[in-house]
């Protein structure tokens, strides 16, 4: 049986070539002195793709240079790189990487949570700038009597919510519609939950439905003791009215492990003592993108073997 061929359009972590070698005829485009060369010569044939999240824009133009392609197998659970909807009316299947980063995602937030509210990292500086001996650092806020509302309540927004309920904070939700069995209040409104909640957590997908839900609407309803915590993507939060809010004193804190344009980030944040700031490391730990990496090359290994794809997006259900 004659080798498929994949494209691999950037780098990816070195396990998915590793699997992917030998079992499929596998282009790494990246390294081509000519790319653009390389591409029309390898375009007629390719019939799968290994994508890393967010580095190439899958969108419709891309994919339509190639007539055999059938499968993009994304590295991630965020597919808003990709153009799902042209790829589900060309017959295209879009895999992602789910549940297998759900736990430390979750865990990632309620550290930025707890680093943003009691101000851990600052009074780490405080401490190594030789400042103890010179007094205490000052008090921070509480999680205390808090209520936190989730901006996305999928398998993600459900683990951040069990572990901050744990926590003794009070739950609430906002999504495209009420989940039955959620234990947790919801609001059809996101600005009705902002006023009444002290923290906003974000972890909603990304793409062009989600772009700046969280407004200076949204923030002003938070309020200036208020604390948003973005995991979810740079493009959900209107980058310049969080900057505004949280220089104008409308907005408390916040803590980020995502922004509009990475790794690129607005030196007004960078500025901002109170401000947590993290390299979107939400999922980046050995043992999770190990198990992320196996599932892309999975999803790969099980088209070529005439398998119905392991996680393929809902815009792209197997025929």
């Amino acid at each position: 049986m004659p080798l498929v061929d994949v494209l691999m359009p950037n780098p990816m972590m070195p396990m998915i070539a590793a699997g992917l070698e030998g079992r499929v005829r596998l282009h790494k485009l990246y390294e081509a002195a000519d790319p653009a060369a390389m591409l029309r010569s390898v375009a007629p044939a390719i019939q799968a793709m290994a994508a890393g999240g967010g580095h190439q824009a899958i969108d419709a133009a891309y994919m339509a240079q190639f007539p055999q392609l059938r499968l993009v197998s994304s590295f991630g659970v965020g597919y808003d790189h990709i153009d799902a909807a042209y790829a589900g009316q060309h017959g295209i299947i879009v895999t992602n990487t789910p549940d297998v980063l759900n736990e430390e995602v979750a865990d990632t937030a309620i550290g930025l949570l707890l680093a943003t509210v009691r101000q851990l990292p600052q009074a780490e500086r405080h401490l190594r700038a030789g400042l103890w001996p010179k007094g205490h650092f000052p008090l921070t806020a509480s999680l205390a009597g808090k209520t936190m509302g989730i901006i996305g309540l999928g398998r993600i927004g459900k683990a951040i919510a069990k572990r901050a309920a744990a926590f003794g904070l009070k739950i609430a939700y906002h999504g495209r519609s009420r989940q039955p069995h959620s234990p947790y209040a919801y609001y059809a409104n996101l600005v009705d939950m902002a006023a009444a909640c002290d923290i906003l957590m974000v972890i909603t997908p990304g793409g062009p439905q989600t772009r700046h839900l969280v407004n200076a609407q949204v923030l002003a309803a938070l309020g200036p003791e208020g604390v948003l915590i973005n995991v979810a993507r740079g493009s959900v939060v209107d980058e310049p009215a969080l900057i505004a809010a949280l220089q104008s004193g409308a907005l408390g804190s916040a803590g980020l492990d995502v922004f509009a344009n990475e790794p690129q980030v607005p030196q007004a944040l960078i500025d901002m003592p109170h401000v947590v700031l993290l390299p979107h490391v939400g999922s980046a730990t050995h043992h999770t993108r190990n198990a992320m990496a196996q599932l892309v090359i999975d999803n790969i290994l099980a088209f070529v073997e005439g398998r119905p794809p392991l996680t393929p997006v809902p815009e792209t259900p197997p025929t």
